[in-house]
């Protein structure tokens, strides 16, 4: 059972207020960001040795080049830098970089003991980003700790000739996530995104360890929940509909619901207003600037996503919107700019 007598953490109310009012703005994709900075194993490592807020150290034998989550440690200021353009393109809520910083996807680095660090961290640059952001122009950020699906499903059997088998568990989940928020929390997260769902019961452990996470705290954050649709049947990899997807997490009560990833806002959008339609609470629609071409770059301008998204606005679908893959600076600046004289959807009465 979710704890909902917790105090509200005191960014709520300022953000339902400004949702309001106008549409918020999240910010673009790290990833690929991070990929036009050409960064080498050794920028990566820093040199062998990853140091976390607590001046531990983390060697590890593994190569982690690609290990994004990891820069929060080695690189921060790069991280912080990409965070600070996109708050000064216009975003109101900035991502920390922690997408994988769960002990299960970072098993695959060897990095299982850096957790709590890599998120602590994460989302201490992000504040750092949020704050500088904030002294240059007077407007509030807000940090959402970003936890992503991991690299594991709860719901699919990974092995075709044994359907029953499960890589991992609920309570295997539930653990990884909680240790992940934890650090998030006592970085200085004010939102919780749980986020590229494909499979809804492992965002039901996120969902479970999250009220754990806030229950040690003594607050609850603010949840933002967004899943991906995998292909043209318009389902999660697990097989949900979007309203399907509403229902299984609406016992959250997030602050927002919506869809992220996988798609370009043209193909989003029918999935999208599928959504609106039963949301009880904000939608939130962050789309990839168009397919990947052969080479795994996004080739949709800034002014292309920007228009598309402004439709989903014209529309009345969505209350938050922002960029995931392929996403840069320039197209949340050009979203912003698109959707600033628009009205947010209306919440069901």
């Amino acid at each position: 059972m979710l704890n909902f007598s917790l105090p509200e953490a005191p960014c709520l109310a300022t953000l339902r207020a400004l949702a309001a009012r106008r549409i918020l703005i999240l910010d673009g994709a790290m990833g690929t960001m991070i990929q036009t900075l050409n960064m080498t194993e050794e920028d990566f490592t820093g040199n062998g040795h990853v140091h976390g807020p607590g001046c531990r150290h983390h060697p590890t034998d593994h190569p982690q080049k690609g290990n994004n989550d990891l820069l929060v440690l080695t690189q921060p200021k790069a991280v912080e830098d990409i965070q600070f353009r996109f708050a000064m393109a216009g975003a109101d809520i900035l991502e920390t970089n922690t997408f994988s910083s769960t002990t299960i996807a970072q098993a695959d680095y060897g990095l299982e003991a850096a957790v709590r660090d890599l998120n602590v961290a994460g989302a201490q640059v992000a504040r750092r980003a949020a704050d500088r952001a904030q002294a240059e122009d007077g407007r509030p950020r807000f940090v959402a700790g970003a936890v992503g699906p991991t690299n594991r499903t709860a719901s699919i059997s990974p092995d075709v000739n044994d359907p029953g088998y499960r890589a991992v568990t609920f309570d295997d989940l539930r653990i990884a996530y909680g240790e992940q928020i934890d650090g998030l929390v006592e970085g200085g997260a004010d939102l919780i995104l749980i986020e590229t769902i494909f499979d809804t019961l492992n965002a039901k452990a996120a969902i479970f360890a999250a009220f754990e996470s806030f229950a040690r705290a003594g607050r609850r954050l603010p949840l933002m929940i967004s899943g991906t649709i995998t292909d043209a049947s318009g389902r999660t990899l697990s097989g949900q509909t979007p309203t399907a997807f509403w229902h299984s997490v609406a016992h959250a009560h997030p602050f927002t619901v919506g869809l992220n990833c996988a798609l370009g806002a043209a193909a989003m959008r029918p999935h999208m207003a599928e959504i609106a339609a039963v949301a009880t609470c904000l939608t939130c629609a962050y789309p990839n600037a168009g397919l990947p071409n052969a080479f795994g770059a996004y080739d949709e301008t800034p002014e292309q996503t920007a228009a598309q998204v402004a439709g989903f606005a014209r529309e009345g679908i969505v209350n938050v919107v922002g960029g995931c893959c392929g996403t840069t600076p320039d197209h949340i600046r050009a979203i912003a700019e698109a959707v600033a004289p628009l009205a947010p959807r209306k919440l069901p009465a």
